[in-house]
């Protein structure tokens, strides 16, 4: 099993890490990396951990940060299509692929 980040993720992950560097310190950023990566890597070890969403994705919610990371689990591949902020409208990633 893979991991992959559809395009428009690594933009909202990458915007994330800057404000969190702008607005709170670079340690801080470190450990929201820190925490992304690690649910990154648990979500490649158990794929179906995350709960069942809409649209064939699931969602897990990042506890120390205001963030969920939405998913696809593909035969090979864990896709992950948003990294949303919890203020955001429900669903607005709905139509990544």
């Amino acid at each position: 099993m893979r991991l992959a980040w559809q395009s428009q993720a690594k933009v909202e992950f990458a915007e994330a890490l800057k404000y969190y560097r702008d607005q709170a310190g670079l340690d801080i950023a470190r450990d929201f990396n820190h925490a992304a990566m690690q649910a990154a890597q648990r979500l490649l070890e158990y794929p179906e951990m995350g709960v069942k969403s809409v649209h064939g994705a699931r969602r897990f919610v990042m506890h120390d940060y205001p963030y969920t990371l939405i998913y696809r689990v593909m035969p090979e591949t864990i896709i992950i299509v948003a990294v949303a902020h919890h203020s955001r409208r429900p669903g607005y990633w709905a139509g990544r692929r």
